[in-house]
């Protein structure tokens, strides 16, 4: 009897460390957060004073207004949302079709393709800067956000391709052998039987990539130079000068920033995990 509520006194302190662990770590990720939020609502000499304080003595929206009145964040917000929508519609044509073909075909050089999409992911973007520059000034299309659109997904969709290969996997190709046998075609029996059946995998892969795109900065700042095609993480470092920091106004636009991603995970939030879980087991 003894022995039995040791091991269960020993379970219990380990679900409690395990929580404290867990507790401990979410505290850590959110205090910027909290820092960020609170931050921008504080006054300037609030923010840069020698005696740190946590609460501001009123909370108010200056530089919020400061930020969407006086600066040009409303297009540059404007500008991160067409272009993650090019990228998340180039990454879910092209994407899908890859991974479709690449789960139910065999042909030769299948696995050595694979792994030449998996490698790309291996390498810093800024190896690519050069080339994706000098291609989309030959086509035209460079300081476009649809040029900014394809250099995304030229990053993006080779991880879109595997996650969806994954989720196709778990789909039985007889269920394709008997569509077409009902009389539709390859296109057709993806369409409309398979496509269905990993929906959830296709929101998770797509909310990937888009908070890929809405975060990119890089590529952002090398292809663009104008604010007709320039996004907000290009915007917020342009902000700072050469002799001041306005703290109030990058608070305000971080926050106005992440707004968005936060809208889009609470939407699909439980989609994106259902698709997960059932990529995780393969049929």
């Amino acid at each position: 009897m003894a022995r039995g509520s040791g091991i269960g006194r020993a379970k219990r302190m380990q679900s409690v460390l395990a929580h404290g662990v867990a507790v401990l770590f979410a505290l850590f990720s959110l205090l910027p957060l909290v820092w960020l939020v609170i931050t921008s609502f504080k006054t300037e000499a609030e923010i840069v004073t020698r005696t740190l304080t946590f609460w501001p003595e009123s909370f108010h929206f200056d530089n919020y207004r400061a930020v969407w009145a006086q600066s040009d964040f409303p297009r540059l917000m404007w500008n991160s949302l067409v272009t993650t929508t090019y990228t998340i519609a180039i990454c879910a044509v092209a994407g899908t079709l890859a991974a479709y073909s690449f789960s139910r075909f065999r042909f030769r050089g299948r696995r050595e393709l694979m792994l030449f999409y998996i490698a790309i992911r291996m390498f810093p973007a800024v190896l690519i800067i050069i080339p994706l520059f000098l291609v989309l000034r030959n086509v035209g299309l460079l300081d476009t956000r649809l040029g900014l659109a394809l250099a995304y997904a030229s990053f993006l969709l080779p991880l879109f391709v595997w996650m969806m290969k994954g989720f196709f996997d778990t789909v039985p190709p007889d269920l394709d052998k008997a569509a077409r046998i009902d009389g539709c075609t390859r296109l057709g029996a993806m369409l409309l039987v398979v496509a269905p059946l990993v929906r959830g995998g296709l929101g998770a892969c797509c909310v990937f990539v888009a908070i890929g795109a809405w975060n990119e900065y890089l590529f952002a700042l090398m292809l663009t130079s104008s604010s007709g095609s320039r996004t907000w993480p290009v915007g917020l470092q342009l902000m700072v000068g050469e002799f001041q920091l306005p703290w109030g106004p990058l608070a305000a636009s971080g926050v106005i920033s992440i707004i968005p991603v936060i809208v889009l995970f609470a939407i699909v939030q439980r989609a994106m995990v259902r698709g997960l879980t059932v990529g995780a087991v393969k049929g």
